[in-house]
């Protein structure tokens, strides 16, 4: 039996296109509906194991963040929807296999094809598409894990979950002390500078705080200084998820580390990740390095500072989430971006100038304002470029110049926000009081 290929005529996506009617535009509806079954239809193969590949878009390879991301919108739908239960659950197994074969990698093949982002990088395994170590790889499938859970109730995938739990607390305590225990390295020859790690591939001098190191961030840019504080607050996030599965499950001893350890790299992007800003207060920082360095900004990619209610259980009124995020929506911050087509951060990763529609998501999202998420959606649809799709990045002032014309992360960041507008949306489940 394969798994489903469209969403149409689901009962909760058909109100959600009904209440989205409501609202004046009736491309709030279509354009959620085809995003949705333009990832079921377009991004699938079922493997002959009985897993699930997930490719990006227009890149072959999956990557543990995207594909976690991708089937997020659908968290909304499970209840009483075998179909797509079983293609979540196809989805998180293929996953706790890649990060079994290699918990650093970020993105792989479907076959041992030896395809790669660059035959040159230091990796050789044919599996592996790309070695960009990034720490929320590891976090988002156990986010995916635990949300999975949550809005559905079944419990075929804790055992994988947990194993995999298991690999990522190994991960992330030896990159505690990243300069003494780590064997990681990537270099890349032939790239822009951010496609590369210095030192050999070490990466910059980091000294130790309690909080893990990341060679990439989500954006798979090299991290500038080796803490990146949002990722590391999603790694506590999916840790939380992992305590109360493993509770479930009886396993106490799991449930405790992953609580001790959860509680040690908040405590350390507390203490070593924010700073007083003269005109926001206190705030996050992006990245630190444990030698007195910060980096002040926000990158459109999740986990950012951004996306911290969304991906990190921080409340949206906590006092440093607001205050950083009114740095962030602001022309203080290097990535926001001011045009005549629209507003809102982009990345180093893409040119200069664009905005990211995921990064427009993640601001209705984390919104409590009705207002504010309803123009967000107005935004992302003035600006597809007549396309119907989300992409990567489009220019502040001129949507016709974009990036990346088929990114199924985008399209599901839509979906999300408008089943979150109208009240059909998955937080509640696994958000609860934030």
């Amino acid at each position: 039996m394969g798994f489903p290929t469209s969403i149409k005529d689901h009962p909760i996506v058909q109100e959600a296109v009904h209440r989205l009617d409501t609202l004046g535009d009736p491309r709030f509806g279509r354009t959620l509906t085809r995003s949705l079954d333009d990832t079921l239809a377009r991004t699938i193969r079922r493997m002959a194991d009985g897993t699930a590949f997930v490719v990006t878009g227009d890149i072959p390879a999956m990557w543990l963040r995207d594909s976690s991301t991708q089937m997020m919108p659908y968290l909304a739908l499970l209840k009483e929807d075998g179909g797509l239960q079983d293609l979540l659950l196809a989805v998180l197994r293929r996953q706790f296999q890649q990060i079994a074969h290699d918990p650093y990698a970020n993105a792989f093949n479907a076959e041992p094809s030896g395809r790669a982002h660059d035959p040159a990088d230091l990796c050789e395994d044919p599996w592996v598409w790309e070695e960009k170590y990034e720490v929320d790889s590891l976090a988002f499938p156990l986010l995916l894990a635990h949300r999975f859970w949550a809005a559905s109730g079944r419990t075929d995938h804790v055992a994988g979950a947990l194993r995999t739990a298991r690999t990522a607390i190994s991960v992330w305590r030896t990159e505690q002390d990243h300069e003494r225990l780590s064997t990681y390295r990537f270099r890349r020859e032939n790239g822009p500078p951010g496609d590369t790690l210095p030192n050999a591939g070490r990466g910059t001098h980091v000294t130790r705080t309690g909080m893990t190191w990341s060679g990439f961030r989500p954006s798979d840019d090299a991290c500038a200084f080796g803490y990146n504080i949002p990722a590391n607050l999603c790694a506590a996030a999916a840790l939380d998820g992992t305590a109360e599965l493993a509770h479930h499950a009886h396993d106490t001893e799991l449930a405790e580390n992953a609580d001790q350890l959860a509680a040690e790299l908040r405590a350390a992007a507390v203490r070593h990740g924010t700073v007083r800003h003269p005109d926001f207060g206190m705030m996050y920082a992006y990245e630190v390095d444990g030698n007195g360095n910060a980096l002040l900004m926000d990158d459109a990619n999740m986990p950012g500072l951004l996306s911290l209610p969304l991906v990190a259980n921080i409340p949206t009124t906590d006092p440093v989430y607001l205050a950083t995020r009114r740095f962030v929506l602001s022309p203080a911050n290097p990535t926001w971006h001011r045009g005549t087509a629209a507003e809102g951060i982009g990345s180093p990763h893409t040119p200069d100038g664009h905005i990211w529609p995921i990064a427009l998501a993640v601001q209705g999202l984390t919104s409590n304002d009705t207002t504010e998420r309803l123009r967000a959606l107005t935004t992302l649809l003035s600006t597809d470029a007549g396309t119907g799709q989300m992409h990567e990045s489009f220019h502040k002032d001129d949507p016709r110049r974009f990036t990346r014309p088929w990114f199924s992360w985008a399209n599901a960041m839509y979906a999300e926000l408008a089943l979150d507008t109208v009240g059909l949306g998955t937080r509640p489940l696994w958000q609860a009081g934030t």
